[in-house]
């Protein structure tokens, strides 16, 4: 069963919604004023790309740093 591609599928899914979930708190601690459309940008990120989110996170020191990231990542 854990072999099927739906298995697979669902299982990918249900990794990155865990995934966002947790770097969206991650970064409501130091930059609570994040607005929807960041954080939209944000679920449309590939798992790599959250991941790296995860650790460039740690530079930011404000939110335009992240607004700059995301910006980045998606051109």
């Amino acid at each position: 069963m854990r072999e099927s591609v739906i298995y697979q599928d669902i299982w990918e899914r249900s990794r990155k919604e865990e995934a966002v979930s947790f770097l969206l708190r991650l970064i409501n601690k130091p930059f609570p004023e994040v607005d929807s459309s960041l954080i939209e940008r944000i679920k449309i990120l590939s798992s790599e790309q959250l991941e790296n989110l995860a650790e460039a996170l740690f530079d930011f020191t404000n939110v335009s740093d992240l607004q700059t990231y995301l910006e980045q990542q998606t051109a």
